[in-house]
């Protein structure tokens, strides 16, 4: 088979992979701490063989996630914090520690602090449990009080979350949407790390970019899809010539 039409068969493949993080990132520009993922293309030179090395290949290079901020929306819900600026939640997950910006927690049946996922809450001493009949009020610094509902007097300080905030360089997304270290280590707790209660961080994702991206990315692909159509009309062209001369 012609090398053209599998350089332009990769060109297509790659811009088909771009569509598809273009599209996961718009189908959550309404999830909550939502980091849009980032990609580019990039060439790989085709190594091996006879004559210059003048061909090269197109493939999907991914560069992790865009750890800007999103806007924080206030919604009153004393179960509803944000992350004031850089800093994570730790939650718990069947592999360990793994870090969120989504602040939409909720008590479930047994008095467990987890995520609206699912994911238990992670404090500095373990996983916080808030007494029956109790609601919760968190602070700026993550610690979590209790406050009993027939008596507002009575508190009881039920644990504070950890909050880190490892450099960017560090984290890795998993399939999940949740960050862990790339070494695979729990992250230190950070102190300079500030909530913000009652409301809750939206998505990063730049609606108008993703669109723009995505009108682009569409129209690299259906040119590597002329090319290769391009490419099959030559190869059949030249069977007809050297039929002819045969």
């Amino acid at each position: 088979m012609d090398r053209f039409l599998y350089t332009a068969m990769t060109g297509a493949k790659q811009s088909q992979l771009q569509l598809a993080t273009v599209s996961h990132n718009l189908a959550n520009a309404s999830t909550t701490g939502f980091r849009a993922e980032l990609a580019a293309f990039r060439a790989v030179p085709v190594v091996g063989g006879a004559g210059l090395p003048t061909q090269a290949f197109v493939v999907e290079q991914s560069i992790g996630s865009d750890m800007r901020s999103g806007p924080l929306q206030h919604t009153g819900n004393d179960l509803d914090v944000a992350v004031d600026g850089s800093g994570w939640l730790t939650v718990q997950t069947a592999s360990g520690e793994a870090y969120s910006r989504n602040g939409e927690l909720a008590i479930d049946a047994t008095g467990l602090l987890k995520t609206r996922s699912g994911q238990i809450v992670q404090g500095e001493s373990g996983p916080l449990t808030v007494p029956e009949n109790n609601r919760v009020s968190v602070a700026e610094d993550g610690t979590v009080t209790g406050i009993a509902m027939d008596n507002p007097t009575q508190r009881v300080e039920i644990g504070k979350i950890k909050l880190v905030n490892p450099a960017a360089s560090q984290l890795e997304k998993g399939s999940d949407g949740l960050f862990r270290l790339r070494n695979g280590q729990p992250a230190q707790a950070d102190q300079n790390v500030k909530l913000v209660s009652g409301s809750l961080e939206g998505s990063n994702v730049n609606t108008v970019d993703e669109l723009v991206s995505m009108i682009a990315t569409q129209r690299h692909y259906d040119l590597q899809i002329k090319l290769m159509q391009t490419a099959d009309q030559n190869s059949r062209s030249a069977e007809q010539i050297l039929t002819l001369n045969g």
